[in-house]
């Protein structure tokens, strides 16, 4: 009986992990995972990269025809690399097991070890990534064949031309490979494939669907100057403004971009882009040429951005993105080459001064508890050595800041007699300061009185903490409890509002 007991409970326990292991099913060719079908799909496929998405995600509807894509030409190479899906809105623990954040989020597991994904979201670009995660950096093109092959199957294909594949210039060739994930490698010594395409011992070209078709590089032969050769003419000379091409634009090497505000409905960029490729030639290594379309509604959030609205097109912006946003706008509004020539030219040489966003000065601006500050007024406010000035930096659509504003007027009312404290509040998305930049919506600071230094505002956002900490002239320092309750908040703020 005991053995009988036994044999069932062991058969019931077989069945159990039989059931646990659901059918995995594919749509578009991408793997569709869940807590139960998870670790066998990881067992059985020593390559698979996962994405975790929402399926209320834009970034993730713009994902799913590129990844299924990807996941076609990977199978249709007969690649053992799979592509696979999981909705972290459902399957909650994997998404916790994985520590995912945001959305989309990508893992790559090789032999099931993880590893973040940081490549594109375009087909070519996560086949690339993917392949070059599972082979060699750069592959070996023997015949002329496999050249042929190579450059078919990648859209964007960098190949390095060396007689000698041990030689010093061949291996910073495969060294800049490994540092670009995202960009196809090949890699020749066959003489015929040389004569196939007229190339030169220790010749690096960058073939591509666009421009002049191919580039030839030319500098020294070194990781970096490649990385940079490959990232500046894998762009157009001039890049439209995209979901797809948004991350080449932001997360390449050129950190000065032209953008250029057109509507492409109107024929803003035949009439006053195009003409300006031999400018874009020009300066290709030094500032990226961009166009924002106003007829795309995604894009409002930009034109808010530098303070402008659709009827300003055609027009255009200089932008520096690593100091802090520094903005630049030509004196003259005309878009000739000469002009543009001549604004670059002044950016290039550090005579350009930043354009700061300001409104009108408000002729009520003082009338109320909270007062309004502008560029234009802010430093005569902010810094009265006679006043404890408190300065809410806020969005006009933060929903942080929409909650904050009753609390923010209480705040008002309560000083609104008071000789020694102003309460204040700037629209930040409208009025820029060279002094202060600001990250994140609602920023407060207080400009206090006396030696007029600057102290964030780090406690809760309530009536009597606001109190608290004006009382105290700013002298007031949050519990441990209260400062990774704070920092909590803020991280909130920054994905939410930003």
């Amino acid at each position: 009986m005991k053995f009988l007991l036994s044999s069932l409970l062991f058969v019931a326990v077989a069945t159990l992990g039989v059931q646990a292991e659901e059918e995995i099913k594919v749509e578009d060719g991408v793997l569709v995972l869940t807590q139960n079908n998870f670790k066998q799909a990881i067992t059985d496929n020593e390559f698979i990269l996962v994405e975790f998405y929402a399926p209320w995600c834009g970034h993730c509807k713009s994902l799913a025809p590129e990844y299924a894509k990807a996941a076609t030409q990977l199978a249709e190479k007969e690649s053992p690399i799979k592509l696979a899906k999981v909705d972290a809105t459902v399957e909650g623990s994997l998404a916790e097991e994985y520590q995912v954040r945001g959305y989309p989020t990508l893992k790559f597991f090789r032999s099931g070890a993880p590893v973040d994904y940081t490549g594109g979201r375009q087909a070519a670009d996560i086949v690339s990534w993917v392949s070059k995660k599972t082979g060699p950096p750069a592959k070996e093109l023997s015949s002329v064949e496999d050249a042929e092959t190579f450059l078919k199957d990648n859209e964007i294909a960098v190949v390095g031309f060396f007689k000698d594949l041990e030689s010093a210039d061949a291996k910073a060739f495969v060294s800049a490979a490994n540092a670009l994930d995202s960009f196809a490698f090949g890699i020749s010594s066959s003489d015929d494939v040389f004569g196939k395409h007229d190339a030169k011992d220790g010749a690096i070209v960058l073939f591509k669907p666009f421009d002049d078709k191919k580039s030839l590089y030319s500098g020294e032969i070194n990781v970096e100057d490649i990385k940079k050769f490959v990232q500046v003419e894998s762009l157009p000379l001039i890049v439209e403004f995209n979901h797809e091409s948004a991350s080449k634009i932001f997360g390449g090497s050129i950190k000065s971009h032209l953008l250029f505000f057109v509507s492409k409905e109107a024929g803003h960029i035949e009439k006053h882009v195009d003409p300006l490729k031999d400018v874009a030639k020009k300066y290709r290594n030094d500032i990226l040429f961009v166009t924002i379309s106003s007829d795309e509604e995604d894009h409002a959030r930009i034109f808010e951005f530098f303070g402008m609205v659709k009827d300003d097109v055609p027009t255009i912006r200089l932008i520096k993105l690593e100091e802090d946003m520094a903005k630049y706008k030509p004196e003259k509004a005309d878009l000739t080459s000469e002009t543009i020539s001549d604004f670059l030219e002044k950016f290039m040489e550090g005579k350009l001064k930043q354009h700061l966003l300001s409104q009108d000065l408000p002729e009520d601006w003082d009338k109320n508890p909270v007062k309004v500050l502008v560029a234009t007024n802010f430093d005569e406010v902010a810094f009265d050595k006679t006043k404890d000035v408190l300065v809410e930096f806020y969005a006009p659509w933060c929903g942080h800041c929409k909650q904050l504003a009753p609390i923010y007027d209480q705040l008002g009312e309560k000083y609104k007699d008071s000789e020694t404290i102003v309460i204040a509040k700037m629209d930040s998305t409208a009025n820029e300061l060279e002094h202060t930049k600001v990250s994140s919506f609602p920023t407060i600071k207080l400009y206090r009185k006396g030696d007029n230094k600057v102290i964030d505002y780090n406690l809760d956002r309530t009536l009597d903490e606001f109190v608290k900490f004006m009382d105290a002239g700013g002298d007031v320092k949050p519990s441990d409890a209260d400062e990774e309750s704070v920092e909590e908040k803020d991280d909130e703020h920054k994905k939410d509002e930003l």
